[in-house]
């Protein structure tokens, strides 16, 4: 009985311990790369190299694709043809697009970061054009996730990140004793090299699963004459893209305004954005990936009251984990960068800068972890638009928080303009939820419980970071 409960997690599980197996694996590279690179301009030339491709990666593989191509693939009476218009049409599309960006690299590069002179932008073009091509697998590598999700099977997509990391680990032990400027290059060359790893890895399991077969018929099909009924999927897909958004544009506009500070500002950013992803990816993320094919099913088959009950269970799930994150991270903040980042060329003022930036991140981890499971409410219901419209405002009260606050804070403004953001769209995607839906699936005496045990929690961090500084 209890496990027929919970089964709405398994899914959740699976994805979770793909995560943190692939985040563990990726703060050993960006430990490793603290100690090769450091906070400063080669560091800074690389994570905007790795941007703009990461962009992409986070708006197919964690919103807009996604969203939009279960619902359709789940409505379309031809699945084998739907799969395999889409899979052309984007790939088409973005191997043009990448074959643009290398052409113009300079003009992109400057477009990311504005505030760099023309002797960084020229020394960051060249890791840009590599990095890019890392977009053309990750994209192969959402939609084949898709079709997995459709099966049930998560295991390959929570796992594969891994072999990004990997790669990127390997080539920073190769550039061992290297220039810097090597070592930027090998792991350009390293993250090109996850991608398609990743990409080899959802082939296999899509002959595991069937689903190849799927594809392969859709392209016979196609070859035949045949048309997919794709009606409605690219209008939800582009409003799906700018809906799901918000905290990856809102990190650009942070890295953007972050160009114009000193050398070091955009690798605090990244350092403390990582850790501020991982809770985000390890609960919200798993989370809503796992429950948004269900609470889909439920709602095409007319069965609202269980699609709000599984958003019921996973909302007093998620506020306890996101609450409890959100108390560590903060509390510990200073040791947390200490631990995994100060040695080499990272220093001490390099980790008291990036603590206070994580602090400023970690305001906004519950809106922003909650409002990624309301808004598959949005988008389960095809209403990718108003979605949009939510992220459009989102992003302006991002825009002119930076704005104002990165004066008087500097590089932890930025941090705290994107938790501004996300309290907004948690908000707004609660009115359109139904401000009395949101009042009728909150469960007071578990709200109770999980606020004991943060007042719990605080005792024991406060206690255990007075007896650690007792004996240093």
């Amino acid at each position: 009985m209890i496990l027929k409960k919970f089964k709405f997690l398994k899914g959740f599980f699976t994805n979770s311990f793909g995560i943190l197996f692939s985040r563990i694996l990726g703060f050993i590279r960006d430990l490793i790369t603290a100690n090769v690179l450091g906070a400063g301009v080669y560091s800074d030339i690389f994570f905007i190299a790795f941007k703009l491709p990461n962009l992409f990666r986070r708006l197919f593989g964690e919103g807009a694709f996604t969203q939009a191509f279960l619902p359709g693939f789940v409505a379309a009476k031809k699945k084998s043809l739907f799969s395999a218009s889409v899979l052309l049409r984007f790939l088409v599309f973005i191997v043009f697009l990448t074959l643009i960006v290398n052409i113009f690299a300079p003009f992109f590069t400057k477009l990311i970061a504005f505030g760099f002179d023309k002797n960084t932008i020229d020394m960051a073009v060249p890791y840009v054009k590599i990095n890019f091509w890392y977009l053309v697998f990750i994209f192969l590598v959402t939609l084949f996730a898709s079709l997995l999700q459709y099966k049930s099977h998560f295991a390959t997509t929570a796992f594969s990140t891994a072999l990004l990391n990997i790669s990127m680990i390997i080539s920073l032990i190769l550039a061992k004793d290297k220039s810097k400027e090597i070592s930027v290059l090998y792991l350009s060359y390293g993250v090109v090299v996850g991608g398609i790893l990743q990409a080899f890895v959802h082939i296999l399991a899509l002959k595991y699963t069937g689903m190849l077969r799927v594809i392969v018929g859709g392209f016979k099909g196609l070859k035949n004459g045949k048309k997919a009924d794709t009606k409605g999927f690219y209008k939800n897909f582009f409003h799906g893209v700018v809906g799901s958004s918000t905290a990856q544009v809102g990190a650009f506009i942070d890295t953007w305004f972050a160009s114009f500070l000193a050398f070091g500002s955009i690798s605090y950013l990244y350092y403390a954005n990582r850790i501020f992803q991982l809770p985000l990816a390890l609960f919200a993320i798993a989370l809503s990936t796992a429950l948004f094919p269900k609470i889909s099913k439920q709602i095409k088959a007319g069965n609202d009251k269980l699609a709000l009950d599984l958003l019921s269970k996973s909302f007093h799930f998620l506020f306890g984990l996101l609450l409890f994150s959100t108390i560590g991270g903060v509390m510990l903040s200073k040791e947390i960068i200490y631990i995994l980042f100060q040695r080499g060329e990272f220093t001490s003022l390099d980790t008291l800068n990036s603590a206070k930036v994580l602090n400023m991140y970690m305001i906004g981890l519950l809106p922003f972890g909650l409002a990624k499971i309301f808004s598959l409410w949005l988008y389960a219901k095809m209403k990718q638009n108003i979605a949009a419209k939510i992220t459009i405002q989102t992003l302006i009260i991002n825009l002119i928080s930076c704005a104002i606050l990165i004066k008087p804070f500097g590089v932890s403004g930025l941090a705290l303009a994107s938790s501004i953001g996300g309290s907004y769209l948690f908000y707004r995607n609660i009115k359109e939820f139904g401000f009395g839906n949101f009042l009728a699936i909150i469960n007071l005496k578990k709200i109770t419980l999980i606020i004991a045990i943060c007042l719990i929690e605080i005792l024991i961090l406060w206690l255990f970071k007075e007896i650690l500084y007792a004996y240093i």
